[in-house]
């Protein structure tokens, strides 16, 4: 009898042994949740993540992809700071722009940009304004010659959709009708194709990366009057960067340094995080999955299909860059804040 005991306990310790080793994440399903619509980059970007982190993540648990649209990504930005359990089963993915929302201290913020567990950002962006070309507007100079303010369609009051376009205006002279509260960008580009809006604040990587941007392009439907990157994307020879406009109207420094500030979103491009206090382990397992899936080659085959170029960046140079950008001295918040209530 003490022979079988002895040999039962064995099997025990052996079991509870296997269950102590047995990854995290086996059995488990967890969520992106995206703060946009369907159909626009960042839905594109958490379906291919979600696909390929289930190949890279011990125990290939499911990741399903949850669109939580409203205030342009702030209430899914809200949810996952404030709701969602910080154990490694609840991911967003906003427009990184929101960290200005926090700058300017809206009252809606309920999130700390900076104490998001960060896992990597694919892609780093380019901003760029198009509009309708039969208003015919040619160059940003055009706009002022405006009869009536073209209406931009924007997400909301504290994303780059809204911040973007009403820079230009106040920086180069001219007026805009910026119309927030648009689910994503699908919806304004549905809108702008009715002939509602005319206009929309965008990145070169949404614009050649996805319909009808893609088809725009060719055809001639938009134009592409501004690019705010360090320099000209080759498939826009022709459109001057925002530096390039800027020397030429002979811009103060003070505007100039208010547009470090409002593109730095830009280079962190598509941010993925989860709540605050998640396990030092578990997002450790996520950030190495996270980068496995930016050098798989079938995944990168698969996002280029799409028009995305992956250029990513860590979960530790993400958090480090968030970092930077909220340090900003009250001056230039002074300045965020008398544009945002435009």
């Amino acid at each position: 009898m003490k022979s079988i005991a002895l040999a039962l306990l064995a099997c025990l310790v052996w079991v509870s042994d296997l269950s102590a080793q047995a990854p995290f994440y086996k059995g488990k399903a967890a969520r992106i949740i995206v703060g946009f619509s369907p159909g626009g980059t960042y839905d594109l970007w958490a379906r291919v993540m979600a696909y390929y982190l289930v190949k890279h993540v011990p125990g290939n648990p499911a990741f399903i992809v949850q669109n939580m649209t409203g205030g342009g990504s702030m209430i899914a930005a809200n949810y996952v700071y404030k709701v969602a359990k910080p154990d490694g089963l609840t991911l967003g993915l906003v427009t990184p722009a929101l960290y200005v929302e926090q700058l300017v201290g809206r009252k809606e913020v309920q999130y700390d940009w900076g104490k998001f567990s960060f896992i990597g950002s694919p892609e780093r962006t380019d901003r760029i304004f198009y509009m309708r070309a039969d208003l015919g507007h040619k160059t940003i100079e055009d706009l002022r010659k405006a009869a009536e303010p073209p209406k931009c369609g924007a997400t909301g009051a504290g994303t780059a959709s809204y911040y973007w376009p009403q820079f230009l205006a106040d920086t180069f002279g001219f007026k805009l009708n910026i119309v927030p509260g648009y689910k994503g960008a699908a919806d304004v580009n549905l809108a702008i194709e009715r002939g509602e809006m005319h206009c929309w604040g965008g990145t070169v990587q949404a614009f050649f990366g996805s319909e009808p941007g893609r088809t725009w392009h060719k055809t001639g439907f938009v134009r592409v009057l501004v690019q705010g990157g360090p320099k000209r994307d080759p498939r826009l020879p022709d459109v001057p960067t925002l530096g390039e406009l800027m020397d030429r109207h002979k811009t103060g420094e003070v505007m100039r340094g208010l547009a470090k500030v409002l593109l730095g979103p830009d280079d962190l491009g598509r941010p993925l995080f989860g709540p605050p206090g998640v396990p030092a382990d578990r997002v450790k397992i996520l950030r190495e999955a996270f980068m496995k899936i930016m050098t798989d080659p079938d995944r990168l085959t698969e996002a280029r299909k799409k028009g995305m170029e992956p250029s990513p960046m860590s979960g530790a140079e993400t958090e480090a860059m968030v970092k930077e950008l909220l340090a900003q001295p009250p001056e230039v918040i002074q300045r965020v804040k008398k544009l945002m209530e435009r």
